[in-house]
């Protein structure tokens, strides 16, 4: 996964980088470490490489109901919020030994468990919230409501946030861009299929039931969600298509405060500012000029009372998971719709959920002390070591690249920082309150003390030694500001990272990932950010014309696939992953090859459980993406994710490799062997 955060500035739902799957605590153990309980050795491997990875494993598992997709991501996060339960409660226990982080994690935990109380309170702990919407006497100051509400909480009708500038990523400057909408993506608004006519109709539904909830009558709360629909709509109509925002040069609009107050004065963005508490700053990048062209005659259009009808129920909507049990069932009613999760998860798995999001690193301090030590860090940094050097090796040897960028590749990636485990500082929370008795004052405590935390880095340096996740999230991102690659503690344990396995598999698993991530530095999007994170072209056109073909190879291969039903993979939306896919892949064999060539007594260089070196590592990677899915998650994944699913990262990249088709001896003609191979890296 990247983290491109001028793009990311909204929360996104759902969206999981990795779903893993390689020899888990209940797999068979083996000499090499495979999971030969998921293999189904009745399927050709070059005919479907997934199948004959993962086909056991498919036949013997059910997705939870309380999961809309199931794989060795989702089993590890299990035992991982099995472990932060365990150190909640020993948190929760109020007594004089706690510091001041486990007072914070342990009393939240606690608040949020405290289902009683939360059931009894109802709607109350939100009215204050309610009223000042409500009390607005003009759009002006509804706007500053509105910026109230964006620091606790939701972002009704824009995002605001802080980012690197683009043309000096030392350096920390504001941004606005699109926001405001409910539903994951403005297709969900606009689109007229089957599918979203029939998602827009449970939207109504659901907005309609909390707004019957907050006491409105029948009549008035559908008027409301009719309400509600129509200004999100307008929304959706300005937003950019997200496949088009992948393209980093269409957020570029820096400006001077004053021409952005000029492009959408009924934003009263002065007004919207200062409600934030954000240090007064002389120019900003507005990301989307064209949605606050738009949205400005909407806030022109809209009556005051339609306005404030939107803004409560973006409150209503951000608060409804924390509120009392039928505002609950709501919300998740709809995230059925969307997702086809059978049951809630328990109450305890959302809390702790919670406290990851709102307090992490004070939660992850702990959880790191628990699981992950200096021994790992290092044996990680020895791997990533060796996959840097496999790059650096692959980049000098493409024949279609010319010595100019070559040159100009080989110091961006020299330049990229490497974030193992958990930051060399942790987080002051010093200044957050947490109480044990009232849990939606903690959810609206925690997001202002991180919304004010973001807001104060305006016009400062960039903090180059900042994590933006958790240490206890199995995942891994990489970021073109800072030009780094991180791999929080979460991942990097079995199955994915396991010091018995051999080193074949190792490399076909986190060695996949971590070039995987090495890769997103030199795709579509990362290409264009230089050594230091500035937006800058580094390449000479005749490179950019190479690079350009090869990745509308990958554009048109991954685009033929189809997701579920009648849904074909957006081949544009997924192309940076598909690039990162293939290259980590590529780049992790290499590595392996020079391990092994540097002591070819290892155990890595022999036939293991009947594979040899090259077939444990593929099936490393096999297992590793094996994963289920509801066909409704599938269905809002192709919209909104730009990771193409588990078969076809598994697929699409052994089609287009020769050393797969060498290792398994596969023969022209077979589904595993690409007539047109794509590469890039």
């Amino acid at each position: 996964m990247r983290i491109y955060r001028f793009v990311l500035a909204l929360p996104v739902l759902f969206l999981l980088s990795f779903a893993l799957h390689a020899q888990t605590a209940s797999g068979n153990q083996t000499p090499s470490g495979i999971d030969l309980d998921s293999i189904d050795k009745a399927v050709d491997p070059c005919t479907d490489f997934f199948q004959y990875s993962c086909g056991s494993w498919l036949k013997k598992t059910e997705i939870p109901p309380d999961k809309s997709r199931w794989g060795s991501f989702d089993e590890l996060h299990e035992r991982n919020i099995t472990v932060l339960k365990g150190i909640l409660e020993k948190a929760s226990a109020d007594d004089a030994g706690r510091n001041a982080d486990q007072q914070k994690i342990g009393d939240y935990y606690e608040s949020c468990m405290d289902e009683k109380t939360v059931n009894s309170e109802g709607l109350e702990p939100l009215k204050p919230e309610l009223a000042r919407i409500a009390a607005a006497s003009d759009k002006k100051a509804l706007m500053g409501v509105a910026a109230h509400d964006f620091m606790i909480g939701p972002n009704p009708f824009l995002s605001f946030y802080a980012n690197s500038d683009l043309h000096n990523a030392n350096q920390v400057i504001a941004y606005i861009d699109q926001g405001g909408l409910t539903l994951p993506d403005r297709d969900y608004y606009i689109k007229d299929d089957a599918k979203m006519v029939e998602m827009r109709k449970n939207f109504v539904g659901y907005m309609t039931e909390v707004f019957t909830l907050t006491g409105q009558t029948a009549e008035q709360a559908a008027a409301s969600a009719q309400t509600v629909l129509r200004i999100e709509t307008e929304l959706a109509k300005a937003a950019m298509d997200r496949t088009l925002r992948r393209d980093p040069k269409t957020q570029d609009h820096k400006m001077s405060r004053e021409e952005a107050l000029k492009l959408a004065p009924n934003f009263y963005l002065n007004a919207y500012f200062e409600e934030t508490g954000a240090p007064h700053f002389a120019e900003l990048n507005v990301a989307n000029p064209d949605f606050f062209k738009q949205v400005n005659t909407v806030l022109e259009n809209e009556p005051l009372q339609d306005l404030k009808t939107y803004v409560t129920w973006q409150m209503l909507n951000s608060a409804a998971p924390w509120l009392s049990q039928p505002f609950v069932d709501a919300e998740f009613k709809m995230h059925q719709k969307l997702t086809g999760q059978k049951e809630i998860q328990a109450r305890w798995k959302r809390c702790v959920n919670l406290v990851d999001s709102g307090i992490g690193e004070a939660l992850g301090k702990e959880y790191v002390d628990v699981t992950f030590g200096a021994d790992g860090k290092a044996r990680m940094l020895k791997m990533v070591n060796e996959l840097e050097a496999a790059l650096a090796e692959d980049i000098q040897t493409l024949p279609w690249m010319t010595d100019a960028t070559k040159k100009q590749a080989e110091i961006k990636l020299k330049a990229i920082n490497n974030k193992i485990g958990y930051p060399d500082k942790w987080r002051d929370y010093s200044n957050l309150t947490i109480r044990r008795d009232n849990l939606l004052a903690d959810y609206f405590a925690a997001d202002k003390f991180e919304s004010s935390r973001q807001m104060a880095k305006i016009d400062k340096p960039l903090d180059r030694n900042e994590w933006q996740m958790t240490p206890p999230t199995v995942n891994a991102y990489y970021d073109p500001s800072y030009n780094e690659i991180v791999f929080p503690a979460g991942i990097l344990q079995p199955p994915f990272f396991d010091k018995n396995a051999d080193e074949a598999v190792n490399f076909g698993a986190i060695g996949m990932v971590i070039g995987h991530e090495l890769t997103h530095g030199f795709d579509d999007q990362g290409r264009q950010f230089d050594p230091q994170g500035n937006l800058h072209d580094w390449w000479t056109p005749q490179d950019a014309a190479e690079f350009e073909k090869r990745t509308d190879c990958e554009v048109n291969e991954y685009g033929n696939f189809v997701a579920v039903d009648d849904m074909k993979l957006n081949g544009k939306l997924t192309l940076g992953e598909n690039t990162a896919d293939n290259g980590g892949e590529r780049i992790a064999l290499m590595a392996l090859k020079n391990v092994i060539a540097k002591d070819p007594g290892d155990r890595a260089a022999r036939t293991i459980d009947g594979y040899t070196p090259e077939q444990r590592f593929f099936l490393g990677t096999g297992n590793e993406w094996c994963e289920k899915r509801r066909p409704e998650y599938s269905r809002m994944m192709v919209t909104v994710d730009p990771h193409s699913p588990g078969k076809f990262r598994v697929n699409g990249v052994m089609q287009n490799m020769p050393e797969f088709e060498k290792a398994w001896g596969c023969k022209e003609g077979q589904p595993m062997v690409s007539e047109n191979a794509c590469r890039v890296w």
